[in-house]
């Protein structure tokens, strides 16, 4: 098995782009767009709600804070080189995430409260194997895909319960989480349970343990985190450069939406009929309505008042002139 298969099929499920400042995701699969500076922008309409550059930028802090935390947790539990470095984060849904991951694999499913959902924290099996060989003193490298003994299944969970406070103490700066290991999975047949179209956030993680390589991923439900990095993010001193492509974006909704068309409907209010009467209706026949000829008529967009108005004309044309809303009558 190629170790580092995960990684290379999650580059190639969507355009990732890695700075030393950011790392973003364009994911864009719907060919309906908006055109802006940069020509026609493909929108997802799967994925109506993006992580804003600064949610991935606080997600992208706490996530190599992690990163640099296994590496050294590894390096002294493990007494062999290691390094875990962040190489990207990818908001996909359940059913892409899956396909980018081999079979088998290690998933250990993790409890985030007070976040909620399920995450996901997924290693090749060969290179969990040997994390076990080099904590009992062997040499480590390729490793046998089977399943955990009796022996190493406790060694495998306190190290990876050594991983979780890592991260734990990561996401400190976003929110007071304690990360509990739950059950580990030998495959992805667990995951087939969960709704394919649910959003999650997939960081992934390049490890290296000696001769050992691969990638692994950490899977957070989108929903839950959403909330979390808006909330920190709110307050996050912006560049001027951002600055001004928020007042620029700002201008752009601001215009389009004052030139887009709306359906305006004038109603009389309801009138409530029996369904034989409905059914028996013929040209010709004449509705009472039940609307008072004082009382003026309701102006709604979609389904919403927002006016009242009088019937009337203008010219040649049916109109109706707005007028003050009338004031409800409070009852004793």
């Amino acid at each position: 098995m190629n170790s580092a298969q995960p990684g290379a099929r999650i580059a190639d499920a969507g355009d990732v782009t890695q700075s030393p400042s950011a790392v973003s995701v364009n994911r864009g699969r719907s060919r309906i767009g908006r055109r802006g500076a940069g020509g026609l922008q493909p929108y997802d309409f799967q994925r109506p709600i993006k992580l804003a550059r600064e949610h991935t930028r606080l997600l992208q802090i706490a996530f190599e804070t992690f990163a640099r935390g296994v590496g050294t947790l590894l390096t002294t539990r493990l007494r062999a080189t290691s390094h875990v470095s962040l190489v990207a984060i990818e908001q996909l849904t359940i059913g892409e995430y899956i396909e980018t991951l081999t079979n088998p694999t290690l998933i250990s499913v993790i409890n985030m409260e007070p976040i909620g959902g399920t995450t996901l924290l997924e290693i090749n099996q060969s290179t969990a194997m040997s994390f076990l060989d080099h904590m009992l003193g062997g040499p480590g490298g390729e490793q046998p895909e089977r399943p955990l003994t009796d022996i190493e299944a406790p060694l495998l969970r306190g190290l990876l319960e050594r991983m979780l406070a890592e991260l734990g103490q990561a996401l400190e700066g976003l929110i007071d989480v304690a990360p509990k290991l739950g059950v580990i999975e030998y495959g992805t047949q667990f995951l087939q349970a969960f709704p394919p179209s649910d959003l999650v956030v997939v960081a992934s993680f390049e490890m290296k343990v000696g001769s050992a390589e691969c990638v692994a991923t950490l899977c957070l439900p989108f929903a839950q985190m959403l909330p979390v990095v808006r909330d920190r993010g709110t307050g996050m001193a912006l560049t001027e450069a951002e600055l001004a492509a928020r007042r620029v974006a700002y201008e752009n909704i601001t215009e389009g939406l004052a030139s887009a068309p709306i359906d305006v409907a004038v109603r009389f209010r309801t009138v409530r009929m029996r369904s034989e009467d409905i059914v028996g209706l013929q040209p010709g026949d004449v509705v009472p309505l039940a609307h008072p000829v004082a009382v003026p008529l309701t102006v709604t967009v979609n389904d919403t008042t927002f006016a009242h108005a009088v019937p009337g004309n203008r010219g040649s044309r049916l109109a109706c002139l707005v007028v003050p809303t009338p004031k409800e009558e409070t009852r004793p």
